[in-house]
């Protein structure tokens, strides 16, 4: 036991060394004038699901995984022989619906053609009644056919909104089968990078199945993680700064859009000032989209490198963070 005890001791001192340099590695100022700190992270690019509101069979597939697409650009065609057989009956339905307005309209000519002569046939009859050359009972007669004849042109009229109901109807339902005729164009929702492709031509995929992954180029962003002494220094909007591992020589230039208000990583309880330093807090550095349509080429998801963000509003880059970037190629 007396052997132990130096050697239980020596071991105790280097799991606490090894712990503070853990600690000095973490939050030691590697270099950075005050006011500016650095963090790792790793860029995340705006992931878009290409999908069919539909269900159907792939016809054609446009893309290749790497291909750049514009907005609007073709991605997937699905079959639409079904879509178009219900339009064209749907149109048939269109045309039986202007049919029966015609007439409805005709009928509606005819009632009230019938309704004139039942009025003059009434006026007749009350005029011989009134004379006394005409019995009671044809005029009664007489008025029995005058409300029926104006209950006709009342049921005429409403046979022609009907028929006119119906007709729109019937459009309505062409237009709703267009639009999933439409629909069955899968397009890009803006430019990006295809990531995946996820179907082939011929397969039968079910409503909202993907067809592609589309990466927005346009919304880059790193995603680090600050303590809580540090997190609170930090301003939306502020410059920030982006040197990837791949590429170190280059500086980009980045804006803080997102700090978290709540902590990722949160011990039992907070009471000590180095339990409160424990307290982790997500931010994101943007890259400005217009830059991203300059370089998209340059753009990959995944990358690892370091965020600088000032935690001074007051302080200065250093001149290893001025802003370099390579030179754009010409398209």
């Amino acid at each position: 036991m007396r052997k132990l005890v130096p050697i239980l001791s020596l071991s105790a001192l280097v799991i606490v060394a090894a712990g503070g340099f853990y600690a000095w590695t973490i939050y030691a100022d590697p270099g950075l004038p005050a006011g500016v700190t650095v963090a790792n992270g790793r860029i995340e690019v705006e992931r878009i699901d290409i999908s069919t509101k539909l269900a159907g069979r792939v016809a054609d597939i446009r893309v290749r995984e790497g291909d750049l697409v514009a907005a609007a650009a073709v991605v997937a065609i699905l079959d639409t022989s079904n879509l178009l057989a219900q339009r064209a009956a749907a149109r048939a339905a269109v045309a039986r619906a202007t049919a029966g307005i015609a007439k409805a309209k005709t009928d509606v000519v005819s009632a009230q053609a019938n309704l004139g002569l039942a009025e003059v046939e009434l006026q007749r009859s009350s005029e011989l009644l009134g004379k006394e050359v005409g019995p009671q009972s044809v005029v009664d007669q007489r008025k029995a056919q005058h409300d029926v004849a104006v209950a006709s042109v009342a049921a005429a009229n409403a046979a022609v909104d009907d028929a006119v109901a119906a007709r729109d109807a019937a459009l309505a339902e062409v237009d709703l089968i267009q639009v999933n005729i439409d629909d069955m164009t899968l397009r890009a929702p803006t430019a990006g990078r295809i990531e995946y492709k996820l179907v082939n031509r011929g397969e039968v995929i079910a409503s909202g199945g993907k067809v592609a992954t589309l990466l927005d180029l346009t919304d880059v962003t790193m995603t680090v993680f600050l303590p809580t002494r540090l997190v609170g220094r930090v301003n939306l909007n502020a410059p920030a700064r982006v040197v990837l591992d791949a590429a170190s020589e280059w500086v980009i230039p980045a804006t803080v859009s997102f700090v978290s208000a709540e902590a990722q990583f949160t011990p039992k309880s907070v009471e000590t000032a180095d339990e409160r330093d424990k307290l982790m807090y997500r931010v994101k550095v943007k890259i400005d989209p217009s830059l991203l349509q300059t370089y998209r080429d340059y753009v990959k998801s995944g990358l690892t490198g370091n965020a600088y963000l000032l935690t001074d509003p007051a302080a200065t880059w250093p001149e290893n963070l001025t802003v370099h970037l390579p030179q754009a190629v010409a398209k």
